[in-house]
């Protein structure tokens, strides 16, 4: 997986979020007419903090806190919509595990549902964060259990929801035969004290050095 290639794909899905949560809104102002009467939409308190700990603008923030109440008056997005999104994507395949995973990436507290702030956060990282921002990001995503390491099994179980993902565009006889192949080719690269387990460190590190690494393990190939 190339880092472009993983950007576009997380990109493409967090924009497809955004115009289905929102539709087109305008960002003049924060009044709106109900019934003949102006209402004033509430912004959020920590709008200031937002703004600091991420890459938006405080107009781009209002904006999309707009959309997101509007699409989300409950203030929150779960597990469910992501499914219905990425199933848009993938009509042919099944995307329920990678949808999971990418859930449990945004939903940093690990409460069951994701906040606006957690959503911005992750946006915020995804679409102008540094190079080692996003690979950390994607780093989250391969350590199913957020305990700082990615094992055998953690990389073979998102391997073959991508897989899973692609459908019928992937023969039934490969479906096992090339996520472990692509699983071996991970960890030959990263897992350079041969511990069984890649660490955090070994995946930036490994990847800054070699634009190449990431292509190799096949990732995403096929679901842009």
């Amino acid at each position: 997986m190339s880092r472009r290639r993983c950007k576009q794909q997380l990109v493409k899905f967090l924009q497809h979020l955004h115009r289905l949560l929102t539709g087109t809104l305008s960002t003049d102002n924060e009044d709106e007419e109900q019934d003949g009467t102006v209402v004033r939409r509430r912004r959020p308190e920590d709008l200031e903090r937002l703004h600091r700990q991420s890459r938006f603008s405080k107009r781009e923030l209002q904006f999309l806190y707009r959309s997101f109440k509007s699409g989300c008056p409950s203030g929150i997005v779960t597990e469910e919509t992501f499914k219905t999104i990425y199933s848009q994507f993938f009509p042919g395949g099944d995307v329920t595990k990678y949808a999971h995973y990418l859930f449990s990436a945004f939903d940093t507290d690990q409460n069951g549902t994701v906040s606006f702030e957690e959503l911005i956060r992750g946006m915020s990282v995804l679409l102008r964060g540094s190079a080692e921002e996003k690979l950390y990001w994607t780093f989250n995503l391969y350590d199913l259990n957020r305990d700082g390491q990615i094992t055998r099994e953690e990389m073979l179980d998102v391997l073959k929801a991508i897989y899973d993902l692609m459908g019928k565009n992937v023969p039934t006889g490969l479906k096992e035969e090339i996520p472990r192949l692509h699983l071996e080719a991970f960890f030959q690269k990263m897992d350079r004290n041969h511990d069984g387990v890649v660490t955090a460190e070994e995946f930036i590190e490994t990847c800054q050095k070699d634009e190449n690494i990431l292509r190799s393990m096949g990732l995403f190939e096929n679901t842009v």
